[in-house]
């Protein structure tokens, strides 16, 4: 399918142990798909899989109609921007150095950064409020700052796909929301605003954040797809004791009335 990604069929086996098995899923631009389930559950796998890092044992994952391993790297890193669970060391470089490292693709480790990459990099800074760091050293950052940096370079590398490794997993609650705030306002309106922006795959511990700031929602447990479907789909006290084995019960959110999970 053009302008998707999609996997068919998808597993992951170690020493003849299955990790993930017959995983299917797509995501269109301009929307949040999150990954939830307990620890184990082959999520990181599954985004692995996505990000080209690890190939897979059966099945294909596809990308605008071509399989992943049909694309050479720059022309995959133009499509496909990954944050992993645990970012690279930054240690001396700035942040706009930082962000600056999106356009690689663009441009080529000797190619010449243009005027197009300047801009894109501004831009990049611009939407996710990181201009006021520019010159500031990435490591002086707190955590809350520097993920929005590292999420700044992905915006950078304009790709049509950003995969997200549990991006909150360190953050307190309230950068937690401020950068799913940030990632779903990307996903409906790009770096600058207009038009559509990219599709994100995210890993999310917190099921009440997914509710909140996924468009579609997929569970796994033990390496196979449990259930999908959107946040009204998922947050049912049914779907979340198979999901996460313990009792929780639903309300509406009184703010915005959006299903929150609760449990007993």
């Amino acid at each position: 399918m053009e302008g998707a990604f999609q996997a068919r069929g998808l597993g992951f086996a170690v020493a003849g142990r299955p990790l993930l098995a017959d995983v299917d899923l797509g995501v269109e631009k301009g929307r949040v798909l999150g990954l939830i389930g307990h620890n184990g559950s082959g999520k990181s796998t599954l985004m692995k899989l996505l990000a080209r890092q690890i190939a897979p044992t059966t099945g294909e994952v596809s990308l605008d109609g071509r399989p992943l391993a049909a694309w050479g790297d720059r022309a995959f890193g133009r499509k496909v921007a990954y944050l992993p669970q645990t970012p690279p060391a930054a240690a001396g470089m700035t942040v706009r150095e930082l962000v600056r490292l999106g356009r690689y693709p663009w441009h080529g480790a000797l190619g010449r950064f243009s005027r197009r990459d300047a801009e894109r990099v501004d831009a990049a800074m611009e939407a996710t409020d990181t201009t006021r760091y520019a010159d500031r050293m990435v490591d002086s950052l707190s955590g809350g700052e520097r993920q929005r940096v590292w999420i700044a370079m992905l915006v950078a590398q304009d790709a049509d796909f950003m995969l997200l490794d549990e991006p909150i997993s360190a953050l307190d609650v309230a950068h937690q929301i401020e950068v799913l705030d940030l990632v779903h306002r990307l996903a409906r309106g790009g770096a600058d605003g207009i038009g559509q922006g990219p599709g994100v795959v995210v890993i999310l511990h917190d099921v009440n954040m997914a509710a909140r700031f996924c468009d579609d929602i997929l569970a796994l447990k033990s390496g196979r797809v449990l259930l999908r479907g959107g946040p009204a789909d998922l947050m049912t006290e049914d779907a979340l004791a198979r999901i996460y084995g313990v009792r929780m019960g639903i309300l509406p959110h009184p703010a915005g009335g959006w299903p929150v999970g609760f449990v007993y």
